[in-house]
């Protein structure tokens, strides 16, 4: 990639660049490519990252970033005074909005920047472009990276194919293999339930798949999330209805070791949340189960698009890339479906270690 010199809409200098992305771990891991290219374009360009702690926690430290600012939204109305106060006496050459909704136009109205750019009238949502002064071109809803890239070709920024750059420490993963450690191989990590019970596998399911691979691969598991109770839950139907396969509880251990975890396992199955899209940016095999959204919209990007299992649209529907909803769609996805694309994974992607 080229390095050159970035261009803003008013024609005015682009050294200074603020982020504002603040919520939703896969968000955060599509935000990325956008930082690594800009960097690697314009190496002089200071670049800050206004987040939210949850995310921040798996970005934190990424090469391609500056500084990142971290929002308390938890906080409530106090959060935006905390960060107003710290945006005080700030200035940007210019602020992407990538997030376009409303608490996000919130803190761009905030910001002391010359330039704000945000999604066009049509793909903004809850009035967000009142709050930029510039703003994409007009443009078909397409897959979200390809959306967040658009404000790279906006300020004249070269950027190729994605590149994340996003991997765990060295100590990230000795702790991941030591949780692990004794469990043999292959190793299958399942991600047992997101955060909107609507995009989620059966637990019976996952148990049922857990009961075929050990005795058809030798296959040992690990089970990955956060400790909230529904997770909790899932957890342990999987594991009473899994009978002899071997599975190590992982939840709760924290998103660093989480992302060890996953750089470990030889498949990862998941449904459309942080994990599955941290797969894909180290470049790990893993089985997509969408149904509730749209993969065209979010699902691989450039990897592991032949492991997808799609109940998002119905037999031979050629449905368009939408921000829409489906219910109901993820009881549709069988055993037998995603079994076959981890027999897949493991016969095409043998990884070196």
């Amino acid at each position: 990639m080229n390095t050159g010199t970035p261009r803003a809409p008013d024609g005015g200098p682009v050294d200074r660049v603020v982020i504002v992305m603040l919520s939703a771990l896969g968000d955060a891991v599509h935000v990325l490519p956008v930082a690594t290219a800009l960097k690697r374009f314009a190496p002089g360009v200071k670049l800050s990252w206004i987040i939210q702690p949850g995310p921040a926690a798996l970005v934190s430290g990424h090469p391609a970033v500056d500084e990142f600012i971290i929002f308390e939204r938890s906080r409530g109305w106090r959060g935006y005074l905390e960060l107003r106060r710290r945006l005080q006496g700030r200035r940007f050459d210019v602020a992407l909005t990538l997030q376009p909704y409303f608490k996000a136009g919130l803190i761009t109205a905030m910001l002391d920047a010359r330039v704000k750019i945000g999604v066009d009238f049509a793909r903004s949502k809850d009035f967000n472009w009142l709050f930029t002064t510039h703003r994409l071109p007009p443009r078909p809803l397409g897959h979200i990276q390809d959306q967040f890239f658009e404000f790279l070709d906006v300020l004249g920024v070269s950027h190729g194919a994605p590149e994340w750059q996003l991997e765990p420490t060295v100590a990230e993963r000795e702790q991941a293999r030591a949780v692990i450690a004794g469990s043999g191989r292959p190793l299958v990590g399942l991600v047992v339930a997101t955060s909107k019970a609507r995009k989620n596998w059966l637990p019976e399911r996952y148990a049922e798949l857990a009961s075929r691979l050990a005795a058809s691969r030798g296959a040992a598991f690990v089970m990955l999330g956060a400790e909230t109770p529904y997770e909790r839950a899932a957890a342990d139907l999987i594991r009473s209805g899994s009978g002899p396969a071997h599975l190590i509880d992982a939840l709760g251990i924290g998103l660093r070791v989480t992302l060890g975890l996953l750089k470990e396992c030889d498949v990862v199955v998941s449904p459309d949340t942080g994990p599955y899209h941290m797969c894909v940016a180290m470049g790990v095999p893993v089985v997509g189960l969408f149904g509730y959204t749209n993969p065209r919209r979010v699902g691989p990007r450039g990897r592991f698009s032949d492991l997808l299992v799609d109940a998002y649209g119905d037999p031979g529907e050629d449905y368009p890339i939408s921000t829409r909803y489906r219910t109901g769609r993820m009881e549709r996805i069988t055993v037998e479906a995603v079994a076959g694309k981890v027999e897949l994974a493991l016969d095409r992607y043998q990884r070196e270690r």
